[in-house]
C-alpha cells in the first residue's frame, strides 16, 4: 500500500477535454475537487485575475523599481494599460494565437509587461535564461514558435540577432534598457522597447483575444534547466497558474502569514524560473502586493541593500542567497569579541530554543529570556538585513542544509521550506509556521494530494497545478502523468507519521553499483558537508562500481559572475584557524598536511553515520575549484548536473578506483 497524504479528494469532470495535452491549441479538462472546497474553486484566467486588482487596487502601486537613484513606481491601472499596449502592438505586427514571446533580460517592469501583454493577446509566454549561449537560445525561441523576443540591453539584442535568422516564426526584435544602435544588422525589424508600444496604438482586437482565453489553454511555458540535453517546456495553463496562487494564499493566511495589498516583495531571482514568475508575477496580480525590482547585481552583492530599503514582508531565497546571508554574518561574528560574543551567543541560544519550540508537536512558545535577547541583539540583526518586517522567509528551487537552516533558526528567522517543481507550477508542499519540521519540506498544498509508491519510493502528486504537458512531446508527457493524473516526480522521498515529506533524493540520481546496492547520494552528500563545513560542494561517485567515492570541492569566494576563485571564503578560514593550518588558498588548503588530517578524520565520522558498509566512501580527491554555473557543473538553479561533472573529471574519477576494480 503507497503511503499517501491527501487534503481533497480529486475529481474529473466528464467533459470532452483530455487529461493532457503537448499541443500549443489544447486544452485540458480543470482538475476539479468537491464544491466548497479550494480545489472546486471556480476557474478563472490570468486576465480575469488581472482585471479584478485593477478593479480592487487600480490606483496603489504594482512595481517600483530604481530610477536615478530613486524609486520611480507603477500603478495596477498603469500595469494593465501598459500590458494591454504591448498586446495590441503584437496584434499589428500580425502574432497568431498561442505564438510566443520569448523573453530574455534581468527582472524589470518591460519584462513583466512583456510576459502579461503577450498572455493577453492571446499568446504564451516564454523565458530564457540571461547565462543561455546563442545556440540553447535558438533552441528555445524555436521551440517555443516566437513571433517576438524581448531582450534586456545590447548584448542580448546582439545574441538573438546572431540567430534570427534561424527562427522561422519570429516578427520583431525588441529591446529595453537600450536603444537599437545605428545601423544595426539583423535579418527582422528591431524595436527599442517604446517604440514597439506605440506600434499597436490603432490597433484593434485585444479585446476578443482577451475574452477568447479559456482557464483549460496553455498560457505559459517554463523550460527546464535540465542536467542533460535540450529543456522540455514545461506546458501551464491559466488554471494552473491562477488556482495555485490562490491555494497558496489560503494557505499561508490560515498560517497566520497572508498577504494582501499591503505587502512587499523583492524580484531578483530569475523570471525564468517557474518560482520567480509565481512570486514576481501572479502572486501580486491575485494579491495586489507591491514588487520592487533589485539592481542587476543583486546576487553580486547589492540584494542586502535592496532588502534594507524595502523591508519585505514575503521574501524568497534559493540556498545560495541565505549561505551568502550567513557567511557576511559569520565573518562580522568572527570581529565580535568579548561581552559582546557572549551576548550574542547567549541570545542566539534563545532564538534557537523558540525555534525547537516551534517545530509540528512542540509547546510553542518562547523561553525564559527570549524576550531581552530579542531586543538586545536578535531584532537589532533581523533589522540589519532588512528582513525585520519579514512575515514569511521561504526557501526553494533546491534543498539547502540543516546547518543553515538552524543557523537562521538561532537569529529568530525561520525559513520555511517550499518544495515543488516546475512541473507542478511550482510549490507542492510548503512548511508554515503551525506545520513545520526542519529538514522535511512540509505537508502538501491545500487541494493537492501526494503519495510516495510503494515500488520505486517515487513521490507522485496530482491537483490543479499539475501542468497540461510537454509542448510538442507526447511521450515525455505520457510518461511524466500517468491515467489517473498522477505526476511522477522523479523524488525519492519518505512521508512520515505526521504527514511530512521528506526528500531523499532523485531516481536518476540513484547509484546502483556492481554489487547492486540502490544508494540516494544526496543524503551521504548531505552528511559529508555535515561533517566537514570546510567543504562547499560533494558529488559521490560509484555507479556500477565495486566502492564509493567522492569528488570535495572547499569554500571559496566567487567573483561577480559567479566564477570560483582559489581564495578561501570567511567560513573556510575559520574552519582552517581552528585546526592551526596557515592556508588561504585552496591549492595551500589541498596540500596542507592538516587539512588532509582534518578531511581524513571528518570522512571518517561520516561513514560511521551510514546505513550500510555499501553507503561508505572509500576514496576521495579534493579538486582544486568549486563546482559553478560558469564552469558548467551547475544549472541557473545551482542544482547539480551529476553527467558533466563525471564527463568533467572523468582522469580524476579513474585514478580513484585505478587498479582497483580488474
Amino acid at each position: 500500500m503507497a503511503e499517501l497524504a491527501s487534503s481533497v479528494s480529486i475529481e474529473f469532470p466528464n467533459d470532452d477535454y483530455p487529461l493532457t495535452s503537448w499541443t500549443r491549441d489544447g486544452q485540458v479538462k480543470i482538475r476539479m475537487g468537491p464544491p466548497g472546497t479550494i480545489a472546486g474553486q471556480a476557474p478563472i484566467t490570468i486576465i480575469d485575475s488581472f482585471k479584478k486588482v485593477v478593479a480592487d487596487h487600480g490606483a496603489e502601486d504594482a512595481l517600483l523599481w530604481k530610477a536615478n537613484g530613486a524609486w520611480a513606481k507603477m500603478s495596477w491601472r498603469e500595469y494593465f494599460d501598459k500590458c494591454q499596449a504591448f498586446g495590441r502592438s503584437l496584434l499589428a505586427l500580425g502574432m497568431d494565437r498561442f505564438e510566443a514571446v520569448s523573453i530574455i533580460g534581468f527582472n524589470s517592469p518591460e519584462w513583466l509587461i512583456a510576459n502579461v501583454g503577450c498572455i493577453l493577446a492571446g499568446g504564451i509566454a516564454a523565458g530564457i535564461y540571461t547565462t543561455n549561449n546563442p545556440p540553447a537560445c535558438q533552441y528555445i525561441a524555436n521551440h517555443a514558435s516566437a513571433a517576438v523576443v524581448v531582450c534586456d540591453g545590447v548584448a542580448q539584442l546582439e545574441k538573438m540577432a546572431s540567430i534570427a535568422d534561424q527562427l522561422p516564426a519570429l516578427k520583431a526584435l525588441v529591446v529595453y534598457n537600450a536603444a537599437v544602435p545605428n545601423g544595426f544588422q539583423c535579418s527582422v525589424p528591431c524595436h527599442s522597447f517604446d517604440d514597439f508600444m506605440a506600434l499597436g496604438v490603432k490597433t484593434e482586437g485585444l479585446d476578443v483575444r482577451m475574452a477568447d482565453q479559456r482557464p483549460g489553454q496553455c498560457s505559459t511555458l517554463i523550460y527546464t534547466s535540465g542536467t542533460t540535453g535540450n529543456p522540455k517546456a514545461v506546458m501551464l495553463s491559466h488554471d494552473n497558474i491562477t488556482w495555485t496562487v490562490a491555494a497558496m494564499l489560503e494557505a499561508q493566511a490560515k498560517a497566520g502569514v497572508g498577504l494582501d495589498h499591503n505587502a512587499r516583495l523583492v524580484s531578483y531571482l530569475p523570471l525564468s524560473h517557474v518560482a520567480a514568475q509565481m512570486i514576481d508575477i501572479h502572486l501580486p496580480i491575485m494579491s495586489g502586493a507591491k514588487v520592487y525590482f533589485a539592481q542587476p547585481d543583486a546576487l553580486k552583492g547589492s540584494l542586502g541593500q535592496t532588502l534594507k530599503e524595502v523591508r519585505p514582508t514575503f521574501f524568497l531565497g534559493v540556498p545560495r542567497v541565505w549561505e551568502k546571508i550567513a557567511e557576511k554574518m559569520w565573518d562580522i561574528g568572527k570581529q565580535t569579541k568579548g561581552l559582546k560574543k557572549s551576548i550574542a551567543t547567549w541570545a542566539k541560544k534563545k532564538g534557537s530554543r523558540k525555534n525547537q519550540l516551534a517545530q509540528y508537536g512542540a509547546s510553542g512558545g518562547a523561553p525564559c529570556g527570549y524576550g531581552l535577547a530579542n531586543s538586545l541583539v536578535l531584532s537589532k540583526v533581523r533589522a540589519a538585513l532588512g528582513l525585520d518586517d519579514c512575515r514569511f522567509c521561504a526557501v526553494g528551487a533546491a534543498p539547502m542544509s540543516v546547518e543553515i537552516l538552524n543557523y537562521f533558526s538561532s537569529l529568530d528567522i525561520p525559513i520555511y521550506d517550499i518544495f515543488g517543481q516546475s512541473e507542478c507550477s511550482g510549490p507542492q508542499s510548503v512548511c508554515f509556521p503551525s506545520a513545520w519540521k526542519i529538514g522535511s519540506v512540509g505537508k502538501p498544498l491545500l487541494g493537492t494530494e501526494w503519495m510516495v509508491m510503494p515500488e520505486t519510493r517515487e513521490l507522485v502528486f496530482r491537483g490543479r497545478h499539475t501542468m497540461m504537458g510537454y509542448l510538442a512531446m507526447e511521450a515525455e508527457t505520457a510518461a511524466a502523468i500517468d491515467t489517473d493524473g498522477w505526476l511522477h516526480s522523479g523524488d525519492c522521498a519518505t512521508l512520515d507519521e505526521d504527514g511530512f515529506g521528506f526528500i531523499t533524493g532523485r531516481i536518476k540520481e540513484l547509484i546502483i553499483t556492481a554489487g547492486g546496492e540502490n544508494i540516494p547520494p544526496v543524503l551521504i552528500e548531505d552528511v559529508i558537508k555535515e561533517e566537514l563545513p570546510l567543504l562547499s560542494n560533494v558529488m559521490v561517485i560509484g555507479d556500477k562500481r565495486k566502492f564509493l567515492t567522492a569528488l570535495l570541492t572547499l569554500r571559496v569566494v566567487m567573483d561577480g559572475d559567479g566564477a570560483p576563485s582559489t581564495q578561501l571564503d570567511p567560513k573556510a578560514l575559520e574552519v582552517l584557524a581552528s585546526i592551526g593550518s596557515n592556508a588561504t588558498n585552496s591549492n595551500d588548503a589541498i596540500a596542507c598536511v592538516k587539512v588532509q588530517t582534518y578531511l581524513d578524520a571528518g570522512m571518517k565520522k561520516a561513514n560511521a553515520r551510514a546505513t550500510s558498509r555499501a553507503q561508505s566512501i572509500a576514496k576521495f580527491h579534493v579538486l582544486p575549484h568549486d563546482f559553478s554555473l560558469p564552469g558548467g557543473e551547475l544549472t541557473p538553479t545551482l542544482k547539480l548536473k551529476r553527467k558533466v561533472v563525471v564527463d568533467k573529471y572523468a582522469d580524476v574519477i579513474e585514478s580513484l578506483y585505478g587498479g582497483t576494480e580488474g
